[in-house]
């Protein structure tokens, strides 16, 4: 016998359907407040700015310095140089942990208004997902994404360049020191044959064995240091053309009334480096002599030049002790996949806020670089032949 549902049964039928899709759908609308929740929460704790910016070194993996010296050295070139974005000097650049930059800002009306205008950057540029996180930076404190000044006025590069080349009769140089007679009167030379004939005649007498990679960043350091200006001083007591501390230029035996005596100052810094030498390359050896050579000497260069900067003890540090000797040995491990600029670079990166480093000792070596560049890049250098 066949049976007919009654509108009753088929009522029942419906009602049981309409149950089981208003279950589904307070299942789906749960799951999609929970999802929207969390993806709510996530996204507002990236707005909140991490306490110090030294979280974001910490938690910086390796791998973000690859490629970090080319990066980060366009925007350094654009402030040394005035050229990109920087040719509006009223300008602040941002840029991230990568070395990428990020953006600039027009400078405000004052100083605190520009920080104040950086900060709200800062957490646009998360809100845009062009920065993970920021960091609110304050007149005596860093923020993140970095953000580094066009304006930069003790730096003229191309006067700088003009003395080392001698493009003006005022920036020639001749003279004596300690049994070496360099040009004359009437025949005085550009600041760059001073260093090169001081560096050939004791290379000659004491056997330095340097490669002409190191000899070419001493140029470029008298260009960053002082400008190629004999007058110059810091407020650390630094003077002359490579900024020699008074203590050095004791221990170089110069009296003080040679104290600017360029030759004098272009021979202790050689004596320095020799110093320096003598120290760095048994550990340098011990943690890169594996390297291939071209990239070890261009790797070397680079640590006497950061030597120079801080002092031997702290970047023999960066090379041996714990923690800070973590960087160097995941270099030295995987050097294939990052260039000697970059290897340099991270090792002062990953010690940021240790050990005195901070933004200016990475800033040094990549300005160096860039200043011998543009040195030995010139015309006038084509005889020059420590470029």
């Amino acid at each position: 016998m066949h049976y007919l549902k009654t509108d009753s049964s088929t009522a029942a039928d419906n009602s049981g359907l309409q149950s089981s899709i208003t279950m589904r759908y307070r299942i789906f609308l749960k799951l999609f407040i929970i999802l929207f929740s969390a993806s709510f929460h996530a996204q507002a704790e990236s707005q909140q700015p991490l306490p110090d910016w030294l979280d974001v070194v910490r938690s910086s993996p390796y791998s973000v310095t690859k490629g970090f010296y080319q990066n980060i050295s366009v925007i350094r070139r654009w402030v040394l140089l005035g050229e990109g974005y920087c040719s509006n000097i009223d300008r602040h650049i941002l840029f991230n942990r990568r070395g990428h930059f990020l953006g600039y800002l027009n400078n405000r009306a004052t100083q605190a208004e520009t920080q104040i205008a950086l900060n709200h950057l800062r957490q646009k540029l998360v809100d845009e997902k062009k920065a993970s996180f920021w960091v609110e930076g304050a007149d005596n404190k860093t923020g993140y994404p970095f953000a580094l000044a066009c304006d930069q006025p003790h730096v003229d590069m191309q006067a700088a360049l003009n003395r080392m080349l001698g493009t003006t009769p005022d920036s020639l140089v001749w003279g004596t020191w300690d049994g070496m007679t360099i040009g004359s009167q009437a025949s005085p030379l550009p600041l760059v044959k001073v260093v090169q004939q001081v560096y050939d005649q004791r290379n000659l007498q004491s056997g330095l064995g340097w490669s002409d990679i190191l000899v070419s960043h001493l140029l470029g350091q008298i260009l960053i240091e002082s400008g190629a200006r004999k007058r110059s001083f810091s407020s650390a007591e630094a003077v002359g053309l490579l900024q020699l501390r008074p203590e050095v230029l004791k221990d170089c035996r110069i009296p003080s009334n040679f104290h600017l005596h360029r030759m004098a100052q272009v021979d202790c810094a050689l004596k320095l480096y020799r110093q320096n030498h003598r120290n760095l390359q048994p550990a340098f050896e011990t943690q890169f002599g594996h390297l291939p050579p071209k990239k070890q000497d261009k790797l070397y260069a680079m640590l006497l030049v950061q030597a120079y900067h801080g002092g031997i003890g702290r970047l023999m540090s960066l090379l041996s002790d714990e923690p800070l000797g973590a960087a160097a040995k995941y270099y030295a491990k995987h050097h294939d996949r990052f260039q000697a600029e970059d290897i340099a670079l991270g090792m002062i990166f990953h010690n940021m806020g240790r050990h005195e480093l901070g933004l200016a000792s990475l800033y040094y070596l990549i300005d160096v670089e860039i200043a011998t560049e543009s040195l030995c890049q010139s015309k006038e250098s084509l005889n020059i032949s420590i470029c």
